[in-house]
């Protein structure tokens, strides 16, 4: 993409922009929930739609002058219930909140009272900040605990796996009105069948957040909760490789509620430039070689955490699913702050996280989280997992040796520069 215009009226922000394509060339991006868009979706993004305002559904505006995004709206919403093989008579979907967080948010506040209970999986044990976290001395952080009353389910201390016995014990202690699944640092598949049978065993509604395993469910690398959930929600730019982003998938009964809540429950006009972007990536996702794309992520994924299994690290519940894996750096006595920065110094970018069972702080957690996407979207491939695994073992057994950091730092950066980066070099 071409940025005459930009360097000619603020060359100091074209600087900064320049400096970060070159991050972005030069380093391994490993955290799950990042990813690169393709240059179309780009482009889409960059459009002039971005001048329209379009209060409203398609083809339900308060303002005129809306006939073209009112066809690239509804275009979306129809590749958006192809890609998961949705039927648009039993199937709704809103694509216009503009983060997991609002869609999340969005579902509540159409379908739930204020002081209703909610059900989710615990913060440190995978789970995220929208679907209702206090601290634990009661303390709400999210807006959502804030509004509602949330109460947790816990993976199994040992194995870090779900123990569903367990959660349906918690439903029927608690009753919530809506049961959630799905987070940010969960390794494992979900049951999603298993998860639909105790919210009905309690008279809850179903909703599966896949904000993380999005593309991975459009590519067929991971089980899809439509069967059974009342309610999908995503972001798009992680495994879908669209940009930020949001979609809410709801049965018919429940969508028309969800639509007032996104607009004007919480929203103004859509970010039409967004959505056009997300239906470049839909049609992208429909593609047969994004279906490689999703398992090739898996297996990288897997030969990754294998590989650090046998460096010595504790990869929670021994492996992983899906693009993501966990490790838990008590056994060595690390904190994943320490480990984090380390790897950044050698050109690899990992994320801190809390893990199950996790004494340390949130802010100075003991664990890291690791994701495969953007490094598989380079092309990079399960036979250089070793290579990666290794760097990464040099760089967090080494953290305080400046000079073997520096050195890892120009070898990763000569191996990244080998892969383009798309949307920046393809």
């Amino acid at each position: 993409m071409a940025y005459e215009n930009l360097i000619n009226e603020d060359q100091e922000l074209y600087t900064l922009i320049e400096s970060e394509e070159h991050r972005q060339r030069e380093q391994l991006e490993m955290i799950p929930s990042e990813n690169y868009v393709s240059l179309a979706v780009r482009e889409a993004v960059g459009s002039p739609l971005m001048n329209k305002y379009s209060e409203g559904q398609a083809f339900k505006r308060y303002y005129q002058g809306n006939e073209f995004i009112d066809y690239i709206e509804d275009l979306t919403k129809k590749r958006a219930l192809g890609v998961f093989n949705l039927d648009p008579e039993l199937w709704g979907v809103n694509v216009q909140a503009v983060t997991g967080s609002v869609a999340n948010l969005s579902v509540y506040n159409a379908l739930l009272q204020p002081g209703d209970t909610i059900m989710s999986m615990f913060l440190y044990d995978g789970g995220h900040l929208s679907h209702g976290w206090k601290l634990p001395n009661g303390k709400p952080v999210s807006m959502t605990s804030k509004v509602y009353h949330p109460v947790y389910y816990y993976v199994d201390p040992q194995t870090r796996w779900f123990n569903y016995d367990e959660v349906e014990k918690i439903a029927l202690e608690h009753k919530p009105k809506i049961i959630i699944s799905g987070g940010t640092a969960y390794p494992r598949e979900i049951d999603y069948k298993r998860m639909k049978e105790i919210a009905d065993k309690v008279g809850a509604l179903y909703m599966a957040d896949v904000a993380h395993e999005a593309g991975l469910i459009a590519g067929g690398a991971n089980k899809s909760p439509f069967p059974y959930a009342d309610i999908v929600t995503m972001t798009t730019r992680k495994t879908l490789r669209g940009p930020i982003g949001a979609m809410i998938f709801a049965k018919k009964e429940y969508i028309e509620a969800i639509n007032s809540s996104v607009f004007p429950g919480l929203q103004g006009g859509p970010m039409n430039h967004s959505i056009a972007g997300i239906a470049v990536a839909l049609k992208q996702a429909a593609q047969p070689e994004f279906k490689e794309y999703t398992k090739q992520i898996v297996e990288n994924a897997q030969s990754l955490a294998q590989e650090l299994v046998d460096r010595g690290y504790d990869v929670c519940t021994g492996g992983t699913d899906k693009h993501l894996v966990l490790i838990d750096l008590r056994n060595l006595d690390i904190t994943g702050t320490d480990a984090a920065v380390a790897l950044e110094k050698a050109n690899i970018i990992v994320n801190k996280n809390t893990v199950p069972n996790d004494s340390a702080k949130p802010w100075n957690p003991s664990g890291i989280r690791i994701g495969t996407p953007a490094i598989t979207s380079r092309g990079i491939k399960k036979d250089e997992m070793t290579k990666i695994a290794n760097w990464m073992h040099l760089a967090i057994m080494n953290r305080e040796d400046e000079k073997m950091l520096e050195e890892l730092k120009t070898q990763v950066r000569d191996f990244a520069l080998t892969y383009p980066v798309p949307g920046l070099d393809s």
